[in-house]
């Protein structure tokens, strides 16, 4: 990028392009939603908690000079709830051009989902690897499309075992937390090698809002019932860090501008990686590991059962 930093003021018209924004109601997800709809997107909001999405979408049509919005509900933790959600968007939409796998929940304790599955785990990857698995043929038939995923500075915490993917032993929340965020750079750069392999013109892009104020720990935390643990997540992010619409950036600088390349990772560009407008980083090595992304592909689609329309590459 040259000249002044990126900001929102740089997206472009984008009437005719339809958007799905996972965990749109609240943080980044709401930022990144409410920026695509005031520059002409059609927006899905796909969330967990549609009576807040609600709200959300009805203050936007108050606030907003234009907008055209839909909620669909979608609980990434379960995988009833993803395949039922990505029916009904394909029964009802001949076209997706852009895919915002943002939603996820950090800190919360160790909990099983009803998939077996470690709840974070499920959540962060394995339901956004099936959510993109079973839309990505919408995906490919768009001469614009692009598969975004918002991992996390954290990822560099993360230690990925892969006899154990679907984390049912018990271990540290944040690093498993780290490692769900791994697994969302080692997603996006195997797809970006399939996509690439199969000369399609969609592209898959990663992004990480760097020290962002938002509920995503509290919102963890809150799920194991301590309200103590709760709280003190609530006020780390609520009171640190830049603001959401600021962290909203990396990921929409990823999802709309056209110089971005085929498995780039965007994040803020200064202290660390933790503050500032976005740019093109680079991911710690086990991220970049092409044997471990595409073992980690075989398992996942092994263990959500959702195949994807694109070859691997030889």
């Amino acid at each position: 990028m040259q000249g002044e930093p990126w900001n929102t003021e740089q997206i472009g018209d984008l009437t005719g392009t339809v958007a799905l924004v996972t965990g749109a109601n609240s943080g980044i997800g709401f930022e990144t939603a409410r920026a695509l709809t005031a520059h002409g997107a059609h927006v899905v909001m796909a969330c967990r908690n549609e009576e807040k999405a609600r709200r959300v979408a009805d203050l936007w049509e108050k606030d907003l000079p234009r907008t055209s919005l839909e909620l669909l509900a979608l609980d990434l933790s379960d995988l009833e709830s993803v395949r039922r959600a990505a029916s009904q968007f394909l029964d009802e939409h001949a076209q997706l051009d852009l895919l915002v796998n943002n939603a996820g929940i950090m800190g919360a304790p160790y909990r099983q989902t009803a998939d077996g599955f470690e709840l974070q785990m499920a959540t962060n990857h394995l339901g956004h690897f099936a959510l993109t698995g079973l839309l990505l043929g919408r995906i490919l038939s768009s001469v614009r499309g692009r598969v975004v995923t918002v991992s996390s500075h954290m990822h560099r915490v993360g230690h990925l075992s892969l006899d154990d993917v679907a984390g049912t032993k018990i271990g540290n929340t944040w690093v498993t937390y780290g490692t769900t965020k791994l697994c969302n750079l080692l997603f996006t750069a195997e797809l970006s090698r399939r996509l690439r392999a199969a000369e399609s013109p969609a592209i898959a892009v990663a992004a990480h809002p760097g020290w962002t104020r938002s509920n995503l720990s509290g919102t963890g935390a809150a799920l194991g019932g301590g309200r103590v643990r709760a709280r003190v997540g609530s006020a780390v992010g609520h009171h640190l860090g830049q603001s959401a619409a600021t962290g909203a950036l990396p990921t929409l600088y990823a999802a709309t501008d056209p110089a971005v390349e085929n498995g780039a990772f965007i994040g803020p560009s200064r202290a660390y990686q933790l503050f500032g407008p976005p740019r093109v980083v680079q991911p710690n090595r086990r991220a970049r590991d092409p044997e471990v992304a595409a073992r980690l592909w075989t398992i996942s689609e092994d263990l959500t059962g959702v195949r994807f329309p694109v070859p691997g590459p030889t």
